[in-house]
């Protein structure tokens, strides 16, 4: 590790705990919630409760509607609808399936970034990036088991969802050259909480929904109105510290993590399928981080 990532690791793994906490946060609160509201209203409190923060955020800063103007509005637009439908898959998975399962299977999205980093930014494909590939791929076969009674239709939802977030992490790269996080975060909420209002609608929920709200659901409130933000800040905040090699086997940890939260909470016991198929995607993963590092050396 180069001495200025070794420096940087404290803060690095500072911000990694804080985004592995945030994300269990939001799986957790949106359990707790869906007996009570639909998927659409609660990504919309993430969103309404992101705006809120940032929007006082901006109150402090110099000049905020400079901080805030989005440049390349087009991107922004196809990276939150495409985000908006990944969120969508991503919460339907955490109400029906193991959450270990759901984070495993969410962890193909880098071999998802790959492969379109290669089709739309014209960036190469390398032997680690098509080991990152196949592995991830074969990884997700084994978690998922298509073909055998243990298989999951909804886990085909959270495989939707990793693409989906693949696309929002390739198209971050156009925006993060231009835009700052703020920017690309304010953006995302914008024009994500009238999607979900919208979505909401469509299946025949009411526009003010908020009646269903009551105080003893304060915590998985917060839980979505804090921490969908903060677990973006910090994800973003660990790579500004630590290349990729350093932060995603800090970012593996989710895995088992989560799978020690479904076990006390949900009394889930994830099978050894699910840990050999998150085992195999990871290797791909590392493979690919490692040699592209080594190559930019």
């Amino acid at each position: 590790m180069p001495v200025a990532q070794t420096r940087n690791f404290g803060k690095v793994l500072f911000w990694m705990i804080g985004s592995l906490l945030s994300f269990c946060a939001i799986a957790v609160s949106i359990r707790a919630l869906q007996n009570t509201l639909t998927i659409f209203e609660i990504l919309s409190l993430r969103n309404l409760g992101g705006l809120v923060i940032l929007g006082a955020m901006a109150l402090v800063v110099p000049d905020p509607s400079q901080r805030l103007a989005p440049v390349r509005p087009r991107i922004h637009i196809l990276r939150n609808t495409i985000h908006f439908v990944g969120q969508a898959l991503w919460a339907y998975g955490v109400t029906v399936l193991p959450l270990a399962t759901v984070f495993a299977v969410e962890f193909t999205s880098p071999a998802w970034v790959a492969l379109l980093a290669v089709i739309f930014l014209k960036e190469r494909m390398s032997w680690p990036r098509a080991a990152a590939l196949v592995l991830g791929f074969a990884g997700v076969l084994v978690i998922l088991r298509p073909g055998m009674e243990s298989f999951r239709p909804a886990s085909l939802a959270v495989a939707a969802a990793a693409f989906c977030f693949g696309v929002q992490l390739t198209t971050t790269k156009f925006l993060t050259g231009s835009n700052s996080t703020w920017t690309i975060l304010f953006w995302m909420n914008v024009m994500q909480w009238p999607i979900n209002m919208l979505a909401n609608m469509a299946i025949g929920e009411p526009f003010w929904f908020y009646g269903k709200l009551s105080l003893d659901l304060w915590l998985p409130l917060l839980g979505i109105l804090v921490c969908g933000l903060t677990a973006h800040y910090c994800v973003t905040n660990a790579f500004r510290y630590g290349d990729a090699i350093v932060v995603t086997p800090i970012d593996f940890l989710r895995v088992p993590l989560i799978g020690i939260v479904g076990w006390l909470f949900y009394a889930e016991q994830p099978e050894l399928a699910v840990w050999v198929g998150a085992g195999i995607v990871m290797i791909g993963v590392f493979t690919n981080i490692y040699f592209e590092s080594r190559a930019r050396a």
